[in-house]
């Protein structure tokens, strides 16, 4: 018995069969599997942030010289989702071309819960305003993060601010703050 745990004696033969290896920690049949999952989700909804979420509608309207769709459908009612991202302060920097603005926003929702809030999984072109600020994002590459191992899979979106917007355009630059944050003259 002694001799067992010497460094000179060989080990047991692994099984050759995989569903019998001692390594096999995760069976994929087994029903707990998704508990990670809904750990990852729950966690995802307490740390992270509340988003409305509008749903891009795919449309014929293409232009194929400039190569993107002028006029995106997009739904007047929000989804009201969860999900984790960093905000980042906005930066414009003048380069030899003008102004850019380089503001891109990394979204961070689990894939089950997103699929089944919006019926469907997030594309590009779909709109991300976050609950406590007045900014639009929209949506231009969705990649798929997973942890297969303990089925979590998220999905991790990049966004660009959307200049563009109704409620940006519309809202007067004649306003000015006074010193304690509020509109003068209201």
């Amino acid at each position: 018995m002694t001799n067992r745990y010497r460094a000179t004696t060989r080990p047991d033969e692994l099984p050759s069969d995989p569903e019998d290896s001692l390594l096999n920690l995760f069976d994929q049949t087994n029903q707990d599997i998704n508990l990670f999952n809904m750990v990852d989700d729950e966690i995802i909804k307490l740390s992270g942030s509340k988003f409305y979420f509008y749903k891009y509608y795919q449309s014929d309207d293409y232009d194929e010289v400039y190569m993107e769709s002028r006029n995106k459908p997009i739904s007047k009612d929000p989804i009201v989702v969860h999900g984790h991202y960093e905000p980042l302060a906005m930066s414009e920097d003048l380069t030899q071309f003008g102004i850019e603005l380089t503001n891109d926003q990394l979204f961070t929702f689990n894939k089950s819960y997103i699929e089944r809030k919006l019926g469907r999984s997030v594309i590009p072109g779909d709109v991300l305003k976050p609950a406590f600020q007045n900014q639009r994002y929209e949506i231009f590459e969705v990649v798929e993060d997973s942890f297969e191992a303990y089925g979590v899979y998220h999905l991790v979106c990049s966004a660009k601010l959307l200049r563009d917007s109704s409620d940006v355009q519309d809202e007067p630059i004649t306003k000015i703050t006074d010193e304690l944050g509020g509109y003068a003259g209201e």
